[in-house]
């Protein structure tokens, strides 16, 4: 049994707060980071440690590996890794507290916690880092760490489909664009100059994904879904019986807080992300 993509999307919405927050770039300049991008490419992947660019590029995929470099490794130059994770958890905790207020956390916090526990991490490196960082000791706190495990779980799938359909991080965003699942100025957002931009459009033409304009085909979208149903797949496979039942279990719950974060701008739509409203 797969997930219902209204969870896949519920978590993604939770675990979003952290980029999109009012003060986000000003909170990561308190601990001497650089810009936005900075604080997003080291708050991510400090799960990791201090990880190298290439390694970053390789697990974040649809980033052109000249902005990653661009944050890193000054970032763990310039502030430690626990400054980093600390900042973006309590952005987490602060952002999200509007959207729980009257919602049952600790059961919410439980039941995504279950989820966890019986996810196969093999081949998910970035769920894999984040579960093993330490729980918080508040409902919120955990709220947001369970989420963030099980969207890296998912973002890990996704990667390797995408790599096993042969797009490279560049063509993937393209087909994102023409898909019309993330805004037209993904190019610029995901770091990748014009002529890396249409180089990837035109592969994606030549398997007649999109047309000569970079509209998306029939047989494009055809291909996008079908890399979306095979997320599904790959997704669910790591899930063991009982995690399958909790996620089912807790839907409704988070899907109630996702409509809140949105309904208050928390999470715009349509982000970078590519992923839609719950």
């Amino acid at each position: 049994m797969t997930q219902s993509r209204s969870f896949w999307r519920a978590v993604e919405a939770i675990h979003d707060v952290v980029y999109f927050a009012a003060d986000v770039s000003e909170r990561y300049g308190a601990i001497g980071l650089k810009g936005y991008w900075m604080g997003y490419t080291a708050s991510r992947s400090a799960a990791l440690g201090t990880p190298s660019p290439t390694l970053v590029t390789a697990l974040f995929h649809g980033f052109a590996p000249a902005i990653v470099e661009r944050a890193l490794p000054d970032a763990w130059r310039l502030a430690s890794r626990d400054d980093v994770l600390a900042t973006r958890l309590e952005l987490a905790r602060e952002t999200l507290a509007p959207a729980l207020e009257g919602a049952d956390t600790a059961r919410i916090a439980r039941e995504l916690g279950r989820v966890t526990d019986g996810l196969d991490y093999a081949g998910k490196p970035l769920a894999a880092a984040h579960r093993d960082l330490p729980v918080p000791d508040d409902d919120i706190g955990r709220i947001w760490h369970f989420a963030t495990v099980v969207r890296e779980y998912r973002g890990d799938c996704h990667v390797a489909v995408l790599t096993a359909a042969g797009l490279d991080g560049a063509a993937a965003n393209a087909l994102s664009v023409a898909a019309g699942l993330v805004p037209p100025e993904q190019r610029t957002v995901r770091g990748w100059t014009e002529d890396e931009w249409s180089a990837a459009v035109g592969r994606l033409g030549t398997r007649g994904w999109v047309d000569p304009a970079g509209a998306l085909t029939d047989t494009g979208r055809s291909a996008r879904a079908q890399i979306e149903d095979t997320t599904d797949r790959v997704c669910a496979a790591g899930f063991d019986q009982e995690s399958t039942g909790r996620a089912i279990t807790i839907e409704d719950a988070i899907v109630a807080v996702a409509h809140r974060i949105g309904a208050a701008g928390a999470v715009p739509y349509p982000n970078p992300t590519g992923v839609p409203a719950p």
